[in-house]
């Protein structure tokens, strides 16, 4: 049976609504520190949380962007990495990397595979290193949960009088047992300490 006319074009404007919708959902401010400001928002089909945080500070650009978008320096990232792998590099381009996290007891330990995209505004000189979860590539490992739905992105503004504007948001699934209201607890940690430790090394002094 051939679909009566304009289903089609039904359908397909259901479609672009869905996809609208899931993009929709406002920011919710959630505290302020240290110059820092914390969003959160619910994301789409899923009972987690995305993360959107953002700070200015006087310091150094190209240190900035060296510290995100150079697999050399990662001794910044966290004591919750217990492992990090570069799988491949491409200098201002693209990194691969595999990571494992230290989760804390009673939870499993995860892993994640990651590509890393790196592009600049030619313009602005605007600098954003977007990441997102790489499949098929390495393989499951025995003792350890698997994260599949993740991205993030960095957004390095260089801006007047040497002030820089730097954002981080993304989102991750944790898979497997941990419950997504002590997730959702624990998330703001993330963005703040990442943003913090760009201040400081960066050389920031204001």
């Amino acid at each position: 049976m051939k679909p009566a006319p304009g289903t089609f074009i039904v359908v397909f404007f259901m479609q672009i609504f869905a996809v609208l919708t899931c993009y929709s959902q406002p920011w919710q401010f959630v505290k302020e520190k240290d110059g820092i400001r914390l969003y959160l928002r619910q994301e789409s089909s899923s009972s987690f949380k995305a993360f959107h945080g953002v700070t200015e500070f006087r310091g150094n650009f190209e240190k900035v962007c060296s510290l995100i978008g150079d697999p050399r320096n990662l001794d910044w990232w966290g004591d919750d990495v217990k492992n990090i792998r570069v799988l491949s590099y491409e200098k201002d381009k693209q990194i691969r990397y595999y990571f494992v996290y230290d989760t804390p007891w009673p939870f499993t330990d995860r892993d994640l595979a990651a590509e890393v995209l790196l592009s600049k505004d030619p313009v602005t000189g605007t600098k954003t290193v977007f990441s997102k979860q790489l499949l098929n590539v390495v393989p499951q490992y025995k003792g350890l949960v698997r994260v599949t739905n993740f991205w993030q992105r960095w957004t390095i503004q260089p801006m007047k009088n040497g002030m820089i504007h730097v954002t981080l948001e993304g989102f991750i699934d944790p898979a497997g047992d941990i419950p997504s209201w002590l997730y959702n607890m624990v998330i703001i940690d993330i963005p703040m300490r990442l943003l913090r430790d760009i201040r400081l090394r960066a050389g920031a002094t204001g």
